[in-house]
């Protein structure tokens, strides 16, 4: 009977961890997201709504004027993907798309009332859980936890996402 266990070579020691550190690392990263997503979850199941509609709430709350080709290009998703949420999330009146006022073929993305609630609703339990994270491990550490999430960003992609991040 063989092993099952996922291995990798022993002798490759990454950041002078073992190969069980880090897959430890990755395990209680799938265990985080699992929790950090489960809150929002319930409240995206009484719209019918996934990850996808969370995802496009929170980009247009934190970037009111969005255009559409910035919205792909932050998701990594098809026009098709998107297309598909962001429709329902205009039908369901929870976002509205604008005109450009200088180029009129731009579709800009803005929140409705009701979108910023929704987006609001949804992110508190996920800041809760930050904060309770960085109180028990001290502020300190928020500095560390900031750093350590943006290299595990593909490092073509720093710049951008910290423009997007750091207003």
């Amino acid at each position: 009977m063989t092993d099952s266990k996922l291995k990798t070579p022993e002798q490759t020691k990454i950041a002078g961890l073992s190969d069980e550190k880090l897959f430890e690392i990755m395990e209680l990263f799938f265990f985080a997201y699992r929790d950090f997503t489960s809150d929002p979850d319930e409240i995206l199941m009484n719209y019918s709504f996934g990850r996808a509609h969370h995802r496009v709430l929170h980009f247009v709350s934190r970037n009111p004027g969005l255009r559409i080709s910035q919205l792909l290009d932050i998701l990594k998703i098809t026009k098709q993907s998107l297309g598909r949420v962001l429709r329902q999330l205009i039908e369901e009146g929870f976002i509205v798309q604008k005109e450009g006022e200088t180029d009129r073929r731009q579709r800009l993305l803005f929140l409705t009332d009701s979108g910023s609630e929704l987006a609001r609703r949804l992110a508190e339990p996920q800041l809760r859980r930050i904060a309770a994270a960085l109180k028990y491990k001290g502020t300190g550490d928020a500095a560390f936890a900031r750093e350590f999430l943006y290299s595990l960003v593909d490092q073509q992609e720093h710049a951008k996402v910290k423009a997007i991040v750091r207003k």
